[in-house]
């Protein structure tokens, strides 16, 4: 079985395709008909044409790869029956009332997955929102407006499509977006071991980041995630009893999470605990270079700050080296004396020299990864295309803090996202970026 016609459908069944504005095979044809192939919309009920494609009776009347299963639960076997005899060899269901929602439930997906082994269909679902593929304009998803989300370099595989939606449009508002997202739900045959090989094959994704309730394919999914040579940041949820709650959910079996922390305990791996986090460590692990080590030198233009920074990462792997002495002096000659020249560094404010100091401590020897958090006065303290280079040159990650309106500054961190330096809006999150890059140089 193979996942191909979800990435690369020629002709798509939208089945249950509607005329009605709101109902979910409407919009599902609303975002899968930008897409360049033969759309089919497949509705006995209904006739004429929906967004310009005429409506078909059976999906045995089109020529397609992929189904868009808009129809309620109790449908899904003859509909998918009869995609398999069509040819079909993807599906995505978006019904829930499968093995979510008990016994019944249980033996509606056992007997609608045996449909699919019979005609080797790999099914996204069921109980799924879907998924998209920007660079292709592949949204195979009902959800309004998820055509906003855009191309980026991160790819996104979650449990639950809920998750994965909020993590694109998130991405998306912070100037990022998805090499692909898929959701996978109740996960009848399409699992996390499935697209994890996919997209680390992906050019287009320089990171991965999972979802995850809990599964029954955990051994494949610590295989493939740690066979990986793309980075890959995990949030495992599930560090109280939710069980139940995630059980009927979609269908998660209960598992504790110290099993996938020991095997996500593998070089180029990291355990994240929330979506802020999961979002933040897919973008710097996307962008940044893999540090040579734990040595974190911070600058800050303002000491509150660095000292939630400090005291965070110094309840991680980090560590913070003293500078070398060359450095030390060329900050003594930087800076008046009421500022702090260890490590961190405190320059007391932006001033003219807030450039020389973080050029100066990011060429550092004894330093991996600079961390720098500065309020915004009208522009940065270190021009962005001086900055982008001294990143290229010392080859080291260099991550920027910046507290400001949004307006003022969106221009600037725009760039210094396209010139490889993540930005971030508060001390905790490029602490957190920071510890991810660290976990991803570590482990067994």
């Amino acid at each position: 079985m193979s996942v191909v016609d979800l990435f690369e459908p020629d002709g798509i069944a939208v089945i249950g395709a509607s005329k009605t504005p709101g109902k979910l095979g409407n919009d599902a044809m609303s975002n899968v008909e930008a897409y360049d192939t033969e759309i089919c919309p497949v509705n006995p009920s209904s006739s004429g044409s929906v967004f310009g494609y005429e409506f078909v009776d059976s999906v045995h009347e089109t020529d397609a790869d992929l189904a868009l299963c808009c129809v309620p639960a109790q449908l899904q076997p003859d509909v998918l029956e009869e995609c398999g005899e069509a040819g079909v060899g993807a599906a995505v269901i978006f019904a829930g009332g499968f093995a979510e929602a008990g016994a019944k439930g249980h033996e509606l997906q056992n007997r609608t997955e045996k449909i699919a082994e019979k005609y080797d269909i790999s099914v996204l679902g069921p109980n799924t929102a879907g998924y998209a593929i920007p660079h292709l304009d592949l949204y195979g998803s009902f959800v309004p407006r998820i055509r906003d989300v855009q191309t980026g370099s991160v790819g996104v595989v979650t449990q639950s499509a809920g998750v994965g939606i909020t993590l694109s449009f998130q991405l998306v508002r912070e100037g990022y977006g998805v090499s692909a997202m898929f959701g996978l739900g109740n996960r009848m045959n399409t699992t996390f071991a499935d697209l994890i090989p996919v997209l680390d094959d992906d050019p287009r994704t320089d990171s991965i980041v999972l979802h995850v309730e809990g599964t029954e394919d955990i051994d494949n999914l610590l295989s493939v995630s740690q066979a990986a040579d793309t980075p890959i940041a995990a949030f495992k949820v599930g560090e109280h009893d939710i069980a139940d709650f995630a059980r009927a959910h979609t269908a998660a079996p209960a598992q504790e999470n110290a099993r996938y922390e020991d095997g996500f305990n593998h070089r180029g791996l990291v355990t994240v605990s929330s979506t802020t986090e999961l979002i933040d460590a897919g973008r710097v692990l996307a962008d940044s270079p893999r540090p040579d080590g734990p040595n974190v030198g911070v600058v800050t233009a303002q000491a509150g700050p660095g000292i939630i920074i400090t005291d965070y990462l110094k309840g991680t792997k980090a560590t913070f080296p003293e500078l070398m002495s060359e450095t030390r002096e060329r900050l003594d000659d930087l800076l008046p004396g009421i500022t702090y020249t260890e490590n961190p560094v405190d320059t007391g404010r932006p001033m003219p020299a807030f450039g020389e100091v973080v050029d100066v401590v990011a060429r550092d020897e004894n330093i991996d990864i600079v961390l720098v958090y500065e309020i915004y006065e009208d522009s940065l303290g270190y021009p962005v295309n001086e900055l982008g280079a001294l990143s290229e040159e010392v080859e080291k990650p260099i991550l920027f803090t910046v507290a400001g309106p949004d307006h003022a500054l969106e221009d600037e961190r725009r760039q210094m996202e396209k010139r490889g330096i993540p930005t971030f809006d508060t001390p905790e999150r490029g602490a957190q970026a920071v510890a991810a890059l660290i976990d991803s140089i570590s482990g067994d």
